[in-house]
């Protein structure tokens, strides 16, 4: 297990550097563009475009201009906004972190849960009326889109009801763990409910059909031939193998997430995460932010990819060997 897990964390490096690359050739090795005039920004001045060559030596080879890069992000972390003068890159991504990583995983383990539960729940209960009513919530879960649900629960607790049913919602934004942690999940209560609502419709129909098949398969059979409860082999046998692809998905989903794609929620709520950080960097073709935030993107992505598979590999011996 621990060399699978070495080089499972070597490959996820070998990747990362991969995607360093690729992105700087973006940026940096467009036929016909002039990258200082992409990192200065619109109507920039001649002197702030020679400050962009010289910071970035882009007088210099293809592989000088690439380490000058991964310094002024890596090490120096002084990578500059030109278009937002005088601020840097790199803090305003640690700045913005913390808020998406609150947002993600306070809403992944609501998912998480919610999602075990009814997926559990309908595939024992096949057959009968409950199953069906299940799914349905599911579906309706799935159907309703983040930034519609993000509003019609805006205007029912900070306008239409604020002043009777939610007058203990506080407006939206975003409040620092420091400042306590009751305000905190307060200010994030209804993000997580809208973000996890989503998933937990997906999660739960994935882990019904996996229940459903792993109660037929033959290692249940002979489970049930040695007299195991049903309970007994609901979790400990069908439950723990229909679970490896919900990590699966889940990996994929929470790197996602983290990089970047809950930004609908993050816009709606008025969270000041790293999807925000984003979309107003795209508004404002505010490159070196962009930059940024794509490899912040990539890192999340790829290490929560790593982790499934260690997981996976724990859960399944078998995958250790694929």
């Amino acid at each position: 297990m621990l060399y699978f897990t070495l080089r499972r964390f070597a490959s996820a490096l070998l990747v990362m550097f991969a995607i360093s690359v690729l992105v700087f050739l973006i940026f940096f090795a467009t036929p016909g563009a002039d990258p200082a005039a992409r990192i200065a920004g619109r109507n920039a001045d001649p002197a702030t475009l020679a400050q962009v060559r010289h910071s970035f030596g882009l007088d210099r080879p293809m592989p000088v201009r690439y380490l000058l890069m991964m310094r002024h992000l890596l090490i120096d972390r002084d990578l500059e906004s030109f278009v937002n003068r005088g601020s840097r890159v790199i803090p305003q991504i640690v700045q913005a972190t913390p808020v998406t990583l609150s947002l993600v995983i306070g809403a992944a383990l609501i998912w998480m849960t919610a999602g075990i539960l009814m997926g559990t729940a309908a595939a024992t209960l096949r057959g009968r009326a409950a199953d069906p009513l299940i799914m349905l919530v599911g579906v309706v879960g799935v159907s309703l889109p983040a930034y519609w649900l993000g509003e019609v629960v805006n205007l029912l607790t900070q306008k239409q009801l604020h002043d009777s049913l939610f007058s203990w919602v506080p407006p939206p934004g975003y409040a620092d763990l420091s400042g306590g942690p009751g305000q905190w999940a307060l200010h994030l209560l209804f993000p997580w409910l809208t973000l996890a609502l989503l998933y937990a419709g997906i999660y739960a129909r994935l882990l019904r059909g996996e229940v459903v098949t792993a109660l037929g398969e033959d290692y249940v059979r002979t489970a049930r031939a040695k007299g195991l409860s049903e309970r007994r082999i609901l979790l400990r046998h069908a439950l723990r193998c229909s679970l490896i692809p919900i990590v699966s998905l889940f990996g994929l989903d929470f790197g996602a997430l983290v990089g970047g794609a809950a930004l609908l929620t993050e816009v709606v709520f008025g969270l000041p995460g790293i999807g925000k950080l984003t979309f107003d960097a795209l508004q404002n073709l505010d490159l070196p932010v962009i930059m940024g935030t794509v490899l912040y993107a990539a890192f999340f992505v790829v290490l929560a990819n790593a982790l499934v598979d260690i997981l996976y590999a724990r859960l399944d011996p078998r995958a250790r060997h694929a």
